[in-house]
């Protein structure tokens, strides 16, 4: 086997399926990348038996011979990293030696048998649809925050997708807090798909996609397939139910504030260097025309900053985790907010002013502190 490659194609394949490459794993064929040459393409694929992607490589090639084997990844990234040399030779030696030659340098790693690589899942096309990455990337960015962590809580590790007709809602919850992000995409057929995607794969399909092309979502049986350009990633779904959230959002409330989003970040981060002491708990007081956030005191200091803001209706003072307020706040984009809540130990909805437009709506609700 012996092919040539442009350098900088080589680079951009590897940053795309290391995503689903194993880093410490007990099983070291899971900590490689296959390669499967061809004389017309060289298809590449890792698998970490939960995520797998496969990746087409058909421009900036020249192919002698064909062969299939793998390679560990962590090794030939590092290496290939290094590379300034346009174009990048490689030629399967015997004894399991792989040729890594440039015009200024060569060197010699060890392959192995393709055989042993893990197969990846055949697509039964049982349920698909088509969406814009802008909107499938906004989705997950503006919920995959508030989604438990996998090592905690890995029931509420994933992300809920659900489309009817021409509406496409995400969701996530880590029980402590719940995101919403509704939108419309475009659909000529009445379509009702609904599933629970891992948070990893969510995080890594995000870092993968790059332009403003069509995504085609796959769903059957226990998979899941995101399907564009010359990519395709696969993962196993999560065995669960999404809980019935929606009668979770609070529609009534007795204290309502709007303020400048920039200016509560900012003093938030400034909040955030003394609440830390108290895992992030802060107090906001609503009175008048502005809004008081206060640490509680602690061995070294306590601080207290007051906002310009409306308050309507009742005058109060919840208890609220700073850094799960900073994290809903950096995901919306307009100039203000609203803080909503019936009293204060009811749930505390956000939502933004004056972001979203007609086709899309993002709410999201804290459960606050006891003070």
């Amino acid at each position: 086997m012996k092919f040539q490659i442009k350098t900088s194609i080589l680079k951009e394949w590897l940053n795309t399926v290391n995503h689903a490459v194993a880093n410490i794993t007990t099983t070291p064929i899971l900590e490689t990348i296959l390669l499967k040459v061809n004389y017309w393409n060289i298809v590449l694929v890792s698998n970490n038996l939960e995520m797998a992607i496969e990746y087409i490589i058909k421009d900036g090639i020249n192919i002698a011979s064909e062969w299939s084997f793998a390679i560990p990844s962590k090794l030939f990234t590092s290496l290939v990293s290094l590379i300034n040399d346009e174009e990048i030779e490689i030629e399967l030696l015997t004894w399991n030696n792989l040729q890594i030659k440039t015009e200024s340098e060569k060197t010699k790693i060890k392959w192995i048998d393709a055989t042993e690589f893990p197969l990846i899942p055949t697509i039964k096309e049982e349920t698909s649809f088509k969406v814009k990455w802008s909107i499938l990337k906004k989705s997950i960015e503006k919920t995959i925050f508030s989604s438990a962590e996998w090592n905690i809580r890995p029931t509420l590790a994933w992300l809920y997708v659900n489309l009817k007709w021409n509406t496409i809602v995400f969701a996530s919850t880590d029980s402590f807090r719940l995101s919403e992000f509704k939108t419309t995409v475009e659909q000529t057929e009445e379509l009702n798909f609904t599933q629970i995607i891992p948070s990893k794969t969510a995080y890594e399909i995000r870092s993968i996609l790059k332009d403003d092309e069509d995504v085609k979502m796959i769903s059957w049986e226990n998979q899941i397939g995101f399907i564009f350009w010359n990519t395709k990633v696969y993962s196993r779904l999560l065995n669960g139910k999404f809980p019935d959230y929606t009668n979770f959002f609070p529609t009534t409330y007795s204290t309502k504030s709007e303020v400048n989003r920039v200016d509560l970040i900012q003093a938030l981060k400034k909040i955030n260097l003394i609440s830390k002491e108290n895992n992030y708990s802060i107090k906001m007081s609503f009175h008048g025309q502005e809004i008081l956030l206060e640490t509680w005191e602690s061995q070294i200091w306590e601080w207290e900053v007051k906002l310009v803001a409306t308050v309507e209706w009742e005058e109060n003072i919840i208890g609220i985790n700073s850094t799960y307020f900073l994290e809903v706040l950096w995901v919306i984009e307009s100039t203000h907010i609203s803080i909503s809540f019936e009293s204060p130990l009811s749930p505390i909805l956000i939502r933004p002013l004056d972001e979203e437009k007609k086709n899309s709506e993002f709410k999201h609700i804290i459960m606050p502190l006891k003070i």
